[in-house]
């Protein structure tokens, strides 16, 4: 199991979709306490299922790259980096590889990353490196707008759609965006790609001993206009006091 040992922020006022805030970009990237696990975790993944956890289409390359340097000029300060070589949290050395991004970005942070960029009237997920989906997978909905991304999930009815397509639309560069989720899990496995139906039906809530929050952020990049999903993963075991 890889768990954190707390989840950082409140869950208890939990807020209604699309439930999004302004956030200081030099608050974007985290490093918690499971970072160590969770980055053996994504380079496991990416070796032996690399087809399942990360996809981009050869137009996205651009955007992927620039990304890469979107996520390099922000890293915490428990990185550091001499030349092309970034030395981890863990010590563990990254050699930046700009025709791999996705793939570099993957072994580097631990952020899940989608890059969506508009097509028509809605944005478009055009590559990702998504290691700890929770209820979907990346084949499903790569190359797909936001609208089919989120079928079908009840909560998401065309209400909520419109509303975070223009969240999507309005997202500045420099000026990103932040939600948190609330997920009760029987099983504790980063990597669960299996459907589900609604945000519900994973456990019962009164008695699921995990609980998973995934910080999602919405980044726009400058050059390419891509807008950044990003999803950083906690899983905590429930205590008595545990919302």
């Amino acid at each position: 199991m890889i768990l954190q040992a707390r989840i950082p922020h409140d869950l208890t006022q939990m807020k209604p979709l699309p439930g999004i805030a302004p956030l200081d970009p030099a608050a974007w990237l985290k490093v918690d306490d499971a970072y160590a696990a969770q980055m053996a975790e994504r380079a496991r993944l990416l070796s032996t299922r690399r087809e399942a956890v990360l996809a981009i289409e050869p137009e996205a390359m651009p955007a992927a790259q620039e990304l890469l340097e979107v996520v390099l000029a922000h890293l915490p300060e428990a990185f550091t980096r001499s030349g092309e070589v970034v030395t981890r949290p863990d010590g563990v050395e990254v050699t930046l590889d700009r025709e791999d991004p996705m793939g570099t970005l993957g072994v580097l942070v631990q952020e899940d990353l989608c890059l969506l960029q508009k097509r028509g009237e809605e944005h478009v997920l055009t590559g990702a490196v998504l290691c700890f989906p929770a209820g979907w997978r990346l084949a499903d909905k790569v190359s797909r707008p936001l609208s089919i991304i989120h079928v079908p999930i009840p909560e998401y009815d065309d209400n909520i759609g419109r509303r975070v397509q223009r969240l999507f639309d309005g997202v500045r560069p420099g000026k990103p965006l932040v939600r948190v989720n609330r997920l009760f899990h029987d099983d504790p496995t980063l990597f669960q790609p299996g459907p589900r139906r609604s945000n519900n039906d994973r456990a019962n809530p009164a008695t699921a001993p995990y609980l998973r929050s995934e910080r999602q952020c919405l980044v726009r990049l400058p050059e390419t206009e891509a807008v950044v999903f990003s999803i950083h993963t906690y899983v905590i075991e429930r205590g008595p006091e545990t919302p």
